[in-house]
């Protein structure tokens, strides 16, 4: 196919490490950074809604806000992608546990927030967002599809769109199975044309490829790419804070992605 062409206006990160896209151009130049507090702060959500949402929601709302704070949108006019491999591993965990011993003990509000595509309701809500949104899921490929998926919503209706990937660290014996080991969230800000917020351009081609063809990034610890399913964002994520360059994702089990990032003029 021809390539997917879209500009990127806006970019978020958060990981125990990495407190924001700001802190990974730091790393990459090999300067020493400051590991962000315990929780993402998700500023954006209301103080009572901080304090009942879950991790998943609060790593998802964390990057998204960066994301659109950097492009200079208007959160509420963004179509949005949500991405995530296991969803929010700790409270699958806690549901499956109560279900097997004291099934009458479930709390519905675990329950409500369990559903995968509970970060773009929170986020939907909070920015009083009306376009479209959805939620994507496949498995360790899950940034590269939620990026086409993205990335084709964009040039279909030639408008900006948030790119939301984020998973928990596992908990309990879903651990073993994930094997996510931290969380990590990232965000980018698409559009289908140029403009003054751009950081760069992307062209998008499938390729064949494996999910077990793991990219790497040498730049910076090979834990950290380890360390989460979303965190196959960092490929990317490192080139575009180098400015250009090339790097290959995974879109499917047997789909890949080959991304060439270019400067902006």
């Amino acid at each position: 196919m021809s390539a997917l062409t879209v500009y990127v206006e806006g970019v978020g990160l958060w990981s125990p490490q990495l407190a924001d896209f700001s802190a990974l151009r730091a790393a990459l130049q090999g300067q020493p950074v400051a590991p962000p507090p315990a929780r993402p702060a998700a500023a954006l959500l209301p103080a009572n809604e901080r304090r009942r949402a879950p991790e998943s929601v609060l790593l998802a709302t964390e990057v998204a806000s960066q994301a659109v704070a950097m492009s200079g949108r208007e959160a509420a006019s963004l179509a949005c992608v949500f991405a995530s491999s296991h969803g929010d591993q700790p409270i699958m965990d806690y549901m499956c546990a109560v279900l097997a011993s004291t099934p009458a003990e479930l709390s519905p509000t675990r329950f409500h927030n369990s559903v995968h595509n509970a970060p773009a309701g929170y986020w939907t809500i909070a920015t009083g967002c009306h376009a479209p949104s959805n939620a994507v899921c496949a498995q360790r490929a899950s940034f590269g599809a939620g990026l086409l998926e993205a990335a084709a919503l964009a040039v279909a209706d030639a408008r900006p769109v948030l790119l939301v990937c984020s998973d928990t660290a596992g908990s309990g014996p879903l651990a073993a199975m994930t094997a996510s080991a931290a969380p990590f969230g990232s965000a980018l800000v698409l559009n289908a044309q140029p403009g003054v917020s751009t950081l760069g351009r992307l062209d998008l081609h499938l390729c064949p490829g494996s999910i077990a063809d793991a990219p790497v990034v040498p730049a910076l610890p090979a834990g950290w790419l380890a360390s989460s399913p979303s965190a196959t964002a960092l490929p990317l994520l490192a080139l575009l804070a180098q400015g250009a360059g090339r790097c290959t994702l995974r879109a499917a089990g047997s789909l890949g992605m080959d991304v060439h990032l270019e400067e902006c003029a």
